[in-house]
């Protein structure tokens, strides 16, 4: 009788872990208790049943060999000695994940995070038993859930969790179908290197592999890089990328402007692909180092204290590989058209690095109602696209269905594949050269470019002579009417 867990039965189990916390924990802290405890018991189930084929291939002297385990578990610190403790059972997770951790150093230092278990008001032993029996419910061996399933499942309670927590969610989500859209522009290829300056929970780096793999690509080879200030989301997003059995990464856990983690001779090292969704227009970033910037970022200019979104498209561009390197970054739309921004998108326009600005719908950031648009940039333009930037004004290629606004794939495939015929589609589409650009002030504002504009109907043209006949009928009934009322008007006076 097969053990094998639906994508139905995954999300209920799942979630079903998150509401034995909702009496006790705010739906935004969710994720820093279940995250921990799915892996742990992933790893767990993982390393029993590697254990189990090992024996059955090769004996019980298998069971000594450190090489059949993608993970060491010690002796002691597995999910059932976890499960047996009745008190202080926060203590006893805490030990075992950090014995974990050390056993693993090199792949899990630090991929647990740091909640406060131990706290028993807001973690009494019997919910934490509680959690633990739930978990225990289902066995999640590669066999029961294998890793693209089990990474499904893992995404649906990100984006759930982001529903529950509101506007914290922009901090480690990014809509998704947002993602696959850029990922169908910048095309991933095998062997290349994929970076996110600011990855959250992996879910663009991710979004990278899934493309390859619905191609039938070589996908090991791709190394992924990504760097994210917050310590709780850089540790989803390692977790993330090994319940998708995706081994060849780095996430650094610092803040990308102040101390950027990938550095080769003394210059930000270089990618292939990047993709972004920097946190928009922060205001609180060290504005005087990135002035004097040490590794040159600044080729642009010094963006506004008020709004570093322009900090973040210079750390991405210095990131590029000089040969192929190519980028798309979800901004605000206020990044096209500011004021304070000119002299930074005057340079940029010049530089001939911007390749296309693709406007998107509203309510596509995560719980706001702003547009947003992809600025994609491209180090070796094609010759034929050279001197030229591509608008694409997608504002109603959007979806709103149950309070939330997503793109459907015929939304992606006509704004993919308008992106690689850079054509002109009517009141779609348009190739500005850079000359336009810079009649309308270095302005990327889309609907200088791309105006929706109404065809004129053959009922809606009308004869002249007819029309000067209709005013001045309509003329004469005024006058009329005006003569009425001063006459009513005197009539009152005189009462």
């Amino acid at each position: 009788m097969s053990n094998r867990i639906t994508i139905d039965e995954l999300e209920s189990y799942l979630w079903g872990s998150a509401v034995l916390l909702r009496t006790n924990i705010d739906a935004g802290a969710y994720k820093q208790y279940i995250f921990p405890l799915l892996f742990f018991k992933r790893i767990c189930d993982v390393y029993d049943e590697e254990c189990q084929n090992a024996v059955k291939q090769y004996g019980e002297e298998a069971l000594e060999w450190d090489e059949i385990h993608k993970f060491d578990v010690p002796e002691g610190h597995h999910w059932k000695n976890v499960r047996s403790v009745s008190e202080n059972v926060g203590t006893a997770i805490i030990k075992a994940f950090k014995t974990i951790e050390k056993a693993n150093v090199e792949k899990l230092q630090g991929v647990f995070g740091n909640a406060p278990w131990t706290n028993k008001k807001r973690l009494p032993d019997k919910l934490l038993k509680d959690l633990i029996e739930h978990f225990s419910s289902k066995t999640l061996s590669i066999e029961n859930c294998p890793e693209d399933e089990l990474g499904q499942g893992y995404e649906y309670l990100i984006k759930k969790f982001a529903d529950d927590s509101g506007h914290t969610a922009q901090e480690f989500y990014t809509n998704r179908t947002v993602v696959h859209l850029m990922t169908e522009m910048l095309k991933p290829q095998s062997n290349e290197s994929v970076y996110d300056p600011t990855c959250g929970s992996a879910g663009m780096l991710i979004s990278c592999i899934a493309y390859l793999k619905n191609k039938n690509q070589e996908w090991r080879n791709v190394k992924l890089y990504g760097q994210e200030i917050n310590q709780l989301s850089s540790a989803i997003a390692r977790m993330n990328l090994f319940l998708h059995d995706i081994k060849d990464f780095e996430i650094c856990n610092d803040d990308t402007l102040k101390n950027p983690g990938f550095i080769e001779k003394g210059k930000l090292k270089q990618f292939n692909l990047v993709l972004a969704n920097p946190p928009y227009s922060i205001k609180q970033w060290d504005r005087a180092a990135f002035e004097s910037d040490k590794y040159g970022r600044n080729t642009l200019g010094t963006p506004p204290q008020g709004r570093a979104d322009y900090a973040f498209l210079q750390h991405i561009l210095t990131s590029l590989d000089t040969e192929n390197g190519r980028c798309a970054i979800l901004f605000p739309h206020g990044v096209l058209f500011r004021d304070e921004e000119k002299d930074l998108r005057t340079k940029l326009v010049k530089s001939d690095l911007l390749e296309a600005v693709i406007g998107l719908g509203p309510n596509l950031f995560y719980n706001s109602p702003m547009e947003a648009c992809i600025m994609v940039c491209r180090t070796n333009k094609n010759s034929e696209n050279r001197g030229k930037v591509l608008f694409i004004n997608a504002v109603k290629e959007v979806t709103r269905k149950n309070a939330e606004s997503f793109l459907e794939d015929e939304h992606i495939t006509r704004i993919a594949n308008a992106y690689d015929d850079y054509k002109i589609i009517p009141n779609f589409a348009k190739v500005a050269a850079i000359k336009d650009i810079e009649n309308n002030g270095y302005s990327l504002s889309i609907p200088l470019y791309v105006n929706e504009q109404t065809e004129v109907k053959k009922e809606e043209v009308y004869d002249a002579h007819k029309c000067c006949q209709d005013w001045l009928k309509s003329s004469n009934e005024m006058r009329k009417n005006y003569k009425e009322l001063a006459a009513m008007i005197g009539k009152e006076g005189v009462r």
